[in-house]
């Protein structure tokens, strides 16, 4: 796959059959945040193409087998001709404080415990994304939000996002869970979170992640 072209050089990713993955390979989760920017945008691209063409392997259409084409930037179909494009899916992920200033975080029940973060979650058919902000706050906390303000966005290939990032306002901090999507959740004073990382309670998180960018600009703020 052709992923374009920096001072002087093309940058290229090479797709591998399954068999020939193994442990010891560098890993945007593991490494990502080491590289220069140049290089984390190429292997975040080579790594979203790449989880693409894994899924993707047959025409929607009439279920032949594709190709890859124009350098890994489409499929096609050899049956019918058709064009199939990468797709990315648009996901919300928010910061939302209440009228103390806490910050809102909770843990998936998949993860493990001492992970936590922000909220966040797809943006459906038909929504704005300030409508999926309040959406997703409500249907998995039960908390009603207002002033919901864009702060920035990431490709995130794990498999095919982009995440969005806000900030949103509660007035009233109820947590009503549910417990199908939230394991538990907290409303956090800037002490208390440094205090849960400091004695390793909780994993402070990746600088890859907007995630933690967003949890970063709330404890910044507060000096």
């Amino acid at each position: 796959m052709y992923l374009g072209e920096a001072d002087g050089c093309s940058r290229l990713a090479l797709l591998l059959p399954p068999d020939q993955a193994g442990d010891g390979w560098f890993t945007l989760r593991g490494e990502g945040a080491d590289l220069e920017p140049v290089d984390a945008e190429a292997l975040t691209t080579g790594v979203a193409l790449a989880n693409w063409h894994a899924t993707h392997t047959h025409c929607p259409r009439c279920g032949a087998e594709t190709e890859i084409a124009n350098a890994g930037w489409t499929r096609r179909c050899p049956a019918d001709g058709s064009e199939h494009f990468p797709r990315t899916d648009p996901a919300v992920i928010m910061a939302v404080l209440d009228a103390d200033d806490r910050l809102l975080l909770a843990r998936h029940p998949n993860w493990p415990e001492g992970r936590l973060s922000v909220l966040a979650g797809f943006v459906e058919p038909g929504e704005s994304l300030e409508m999926a902000v309040a959406r997703e706050v409500f249907e998995e906390v039960g908390v009603v939000v207002r002033d919901v303000r864009y702060l920035g966005d990431q490709p995130w290939p794990f498999p095919n996002s982009l995440m969005l990032g806000f900030e949103a306002r509660a007035d009233d901090p109820t947590l009503v869970l549910n417990e199908t999507e939230i394991a538990e959740a907290f409303w956090v004073t800037r002490e208390e979170y440094h205090a849960k990382v400091d004695e390793a309670a909780w994993g402070g998180g990746t600088s890859l992640s907007i995630s933690r960018r967003l949890i970063l600009r709330w404890l910044h703020r507060g000096g």
